[in-house]
């Protein structure tokens, strides 16, 4: 497969997935960027919000940036407040995707996870 041919499937794929997404938000528009390098494009579906935070285990994460811990603090106390559980979790560093025991970790112990970008 050619370059050309590569970018005009990347570009077909995202546009079929613009056209899912705008119907699905009622016309609403949004465009989801992967930060990660794939070589493919990946088409992911959404996982469904939590209908109450109540009782479900949260997984703070930690990317180890400056003032990350700060930032999930305040997040820890505004969850706890809406009667979540929280779980805090740390990257060794924030260079490079988390170790895929830690993934694991997170994905078989919490409900949902939220990631802490600060400096």
């Amino acid at each position: 497969m050619s370059e050309l041919d590569r970018t005009s499937s990347r570009s077909r794929q995202r546009d079929q997935r613009k056209r899912r997404d705008t119907a699905a938000n009622h016309g609403t528009t949004r465009i989801l960027l992967d930060p990660t390098s794939e070589r493919t494009l990946a088409i992911r579906s959404r996982v469904p919000r939590l209908t109450s935070l109540a009782g479900r285990r949260l997984g703070l994460l930690d990317i180890s940036k400056p003032r990350g811990d700060v930032f999930l603090d305040r997040v820890e106390k505004l969850l706890r407040s809406r009667g979540a559980e929280i779980e805090r979790f740390t990257k060794p560093t924030f260079t490079k995707p988390a170790p895929v025991d830690l993934r694991h970790q997170i994905a078989t112990r919490c409900h949902a996870v939220i990631e802490a970008l600060a400096d």
